[in-house]
């Protein structure tokens, strides 16, 4: 078996649709580390897209799922009840923020949670539209896809989307939009498109993982809630890929001084594991009738002994710490590359959420040429790299945070390297 002969069989096999970034097959991983099926290793710095932050195949995840295949793989939690859930939506509702009364509910991937946390919405307040944001993802389903605010790839030709879906500007102060700017486009919307005694909810990523790493300005998440509490609006975090960790707190929220009304968490929350929640207000949680909420494999038991395992690792490895410690390592090491590297304009993110975004140093535009190539250059030789932004010129950090020192240094090497040889 073959990297080649693979490829061949997966294009007769699978549809184009499903797009896939690297041309070899993984055979095993450890950590940050992958090897192929010819035996070549590579650096793992994509995380499954941020689901390993406690690594590939931590030995207490390995454990926990281990020990729950001993017990019982499947019930349907709406059929027959497990503790371990209990537990779970517990421990969440204790370490997100807020001091209130919280309920949990589990489901299975990132978009899943987010159609739960509208409909959740939508019952709670009798209101059906939503306000998202431009360069916000939150899912591929149908929902999901309205609420995301990128054209391409994610919505082309899978049109018409649900109904009552508003859009407004991110504030990005790189790109010249301030905060003003986007509170103004709300507060246009509610003149010119929708009642605000009609939205239900605001969703937003408190840092935007597709659309380019930026975080949202504390002042920007102050007016939010501010006008949420205004309007009898629902103010929704989508922390799926901001979670656990990743920023140098356990969830992002927790860098400012307003709590969200619902969260969605999925993506690290199980390490591996295919499970998503959403949390929140009690009161909100309890609005939909029984049965409104569940879904066949939603809170897989494998899942929720992972999730569990995550949550000790988090604690007792001090993984928070441990971002902030590897993002200053990172950002100190691209700073130090900026004179050798003109291409580079930014570098920004809070923990080891960390984006490098390019510019043509003649024309200040976007780059999107040079990104793919520092990408190419930098998995020839052997490092894996995620890229995003509504101008695909964004590469974005998202090594597991239990990464060996000894590799990180290796890995910060081939990434100078490759950012080096593209500017060249």
């Amino acid at each position: 078996m073959n990297n080649a002969d693979l490829q061949k069989r997966k294009d007769a096999a699978t549809p184009r649709g499903v797009g896939v970034m690297c041309q070899f097959y993984a055979e095993r991983a450890l950590n940050a580390e992958l090897w192929d099926v010819e035996g070549r290793r590579y650096i793992d710095f994509a995380a499954g897209i941020a689901v390993l932050n406690t690594g590939h195949r931590h030995p207490k995840l390995m454990a926990a799922i281990e020990q729950q295949l001993g017990k019982f793989t499947h019930t349907c939690y709406q059929v027959v009840p497990y503790a371990q859930y209990v537990e779970l939506a517990e421990r969440i509702n204790q370490l997100t923020p807020g001091k209130h009364a919280k309920k949990t509910a589990f489901f299975s991937s990132g978009a899943e949670a987010v159609e739960n946390a509208i409909k959740i919405a939508r019952a709670a307040t009798g209101r059906s539209a939503v306000i998202a944001f431009a360069g916000g993802f939150h899912g591929r389903t149908m929902m999901g896809m309205a609420l995301t605010g990128k054209v391409a790839p994610y919505k082309i030709g899978f049109g018409p989307f649900p109904a009552e879906i508003y859009h407004a500007p991110y504030p990005v102060e790189l790109h010249g939009v301030s905060v003003d700017d986007a509170m103004n486009a709300v507060h246009t919307l509610f003149k010119a498109d929708v009642d605000p005694q009609r939205v239900a909810a605001i969703i937003l990523e408190p840092v935007q993982g597709e659309g380019g790493f930026y975080a949202a300005p504390p002042e920007f998440m102050r007016a939010l809630r501010a006008l949420c509490d205004q309007h009898g609006i629902l103010l929704i975090a989508d922390e799926i890929q901001t979670g656990f960790a990743r920023t140098g707190k356990l969830f992002a929220m927790e860098h400012y001084d307003v709590v969200p009304d619902l969260m969605t968490i999925a993506k690290s929350l199980a390490g591996g594991m295919p499970l998503s929640a959403v949390c929140g207000r009690a009161e909100i949680m309890d609005a939909p009738n029984p049965g409104g909420l569940g879904g066949t494999y939603a809170g897989n038991p494998l899942a929720i002994a992972s999730a569990l395992a995550v949550i000790d690792v988090i604690e007792e490895e001090q993984l928070c710490q441990r971002a902030i410690v590897l993002g200053g390592r990172l950002k100190e090491t691209l700073q130090g590359l900026r004179s050798a590297v003109p291409q580079i304009s930014d570098v920004r993110g809070p923990g080891a959420m960390i984006a490098m975004e390019f510019a043509d140093p003649a024309s200040g535009e976007p780059d999107a040429a040079f990104t793919k190539k520092v990408q190419t250059l930098a998995l020839q030789k052997g490092l894996i790299l995620l890229t995003c932004g509504v101008y695909s010129n964004v590469v974005r950090f998202l090594f597991p945070l239990t990464i060996e020192d000894h590799v990180m240094d290796e890995a910060l090497a081939i990434l100078s390297a490759a950012l080096k040889e593209a500017a060249a």
